[in-house]
């Protein structure tokens, strides 16, 4: 019998093994919260928002593993990822695959510890919130929920089909055979939409529907591209679409073009409220260095200058550290820039 686990269940991973079991699939949801861990074997998983459902679930604490799975779904923060990958090493089939659906471009030191042949990338194209222990809101449409998912060297077929079809459990999953071009596409949504939609302590809704700034929105997306561009990254189509065609711009007409664009391209996403700022929220640290932070490391690293992305970390890591307030007038900061 083939074992499955998430390891970081909050909330888009409790969202996740909900839909999994619903559909018939059994996987263990693993947490360090031990409130979340038992309200979820309390009363299950309860899923709102977007959709209504409450799903019975397995859910474990990392100090009540045992065994090997064969598959496990990470979905921590990568700031801890080297202790958290090398804990779940001795809990990793011989064969058995971990499945990064992080943010940022986190295969690489994962493949450090486990091997290439063990690493799978996966960009989620959905967002949730953790609402209380064992509550998630859904905050994305359904019809709008989609993997990404590609492979590193030496992985066999057949176990990466298998994760293919766990994750299918929940919604439809895009294989890609361009993996880095798919994490840079999602690096761009996050970096935009994520890190705005922090620094003004919104949804991504306040980010694309708020003139001023789906403006700031739409340079940052320039620094994005033309840093992975610097980086000969190839960006893949996110859920079908050709972002870099739809918002990169070389003159005033076509950024005009790309502004107009913002909101109707963020419309089934706007009530997503960024990871980053749920962390900030509940006093954790978040992993801006982990995404925006990305860009302006490439941008050293290029040569291309990121002002956009370097503004978001300076400002996002002094609401984190209580020296200003997520908020609207944040958006103020960057006039100078545009």
């Amino acid at each position: 019998m083939e074992r499955y686990a998430i390891y970081g269940a909050g909330s888009l991973g409790t969202v996740l093994g909900a839909y999994i079991t619903k559909n018939g699939g059994k996987i263990d949801l693993i947490n360090r919260n031990k409130a979340h861990i038992a309200a979820l074997r309390e009363k299950g998983a309860i899923i709102n928002g977007t959709v209504n459902m409450t799903v019975p679930v397995s859910a474990i604490t990392p100090d009540e593993m045992t065994g090997k799975y064969d598959i496990i779904l990470l979905m921590t923060k990568q700031l801890l990822n080297r202790e958290v990958v090398t804990f779940l090493k001795d809990y990793l089939e011989e064969d058995g695959v971990i499945v990064t659906l992080q943010n940022g471009l986190p295969e690489p030191g994962i493949a450090e510890i486990v091997g290439e042949s063990r690493t799978v990338g996966c960009t989620v194209e959905w967002g949730a919130a953790l609402s209380k222990p064992g509550v998630c809101t859904l905050t994305s449409s359904p019809d709008s929920l989609s993997f990404h998912m590609g492979k590193m060297k030496g992985i066999s077929d057949s176990r990466f089909e298998e994760v293919k079809k766990l994750l299918s459990l929940m919604c439809p999953v895009h294989e890609e055979t361009n993996l880095l071009g798919a994490r840079w596409s999602k690096l761009l949504i996050n970096a935009t939409f994520s890190g705005l939609g922090t620094v003004v302590g919104g949804t991504f809704g306040s980010v694309s529907e708020n003139k001023e700034a789906a403006k700031v929105a739409v340079r940052c997306m320039k620094e994005c591209i033309d840093v992975g561009h610097a980086a000969e990254v190839e960006f893949a189509p996110v859920q079908g679409k050709n972002i870099t065609a739809l918002f990169y711009y070389k003159n005033a007409l076509k950024r005009a073009f790309a502004t107009l664009l913002v909101p109707i391209a963020m419309k089934k996403h706007r009530d997503i409220e960024p990871s980053m700022l749920q962390d900030i929220k509940h006093g954790k640290p978040c992993e801006v260095d982990a995404i925006n932070g990305v860009v302006c490391e490439w941008g050293t690293k290029t040569g291309v200058k990121t002002p956009i992305n370097d503004r978001i970390v300076e400002t996002i890591k002094k609401i984190q550290a209580g020296e200003i307030k997520a908020s609207p007038e944040n958006i103020r900061l960057f006039d100078e820039l545009l």
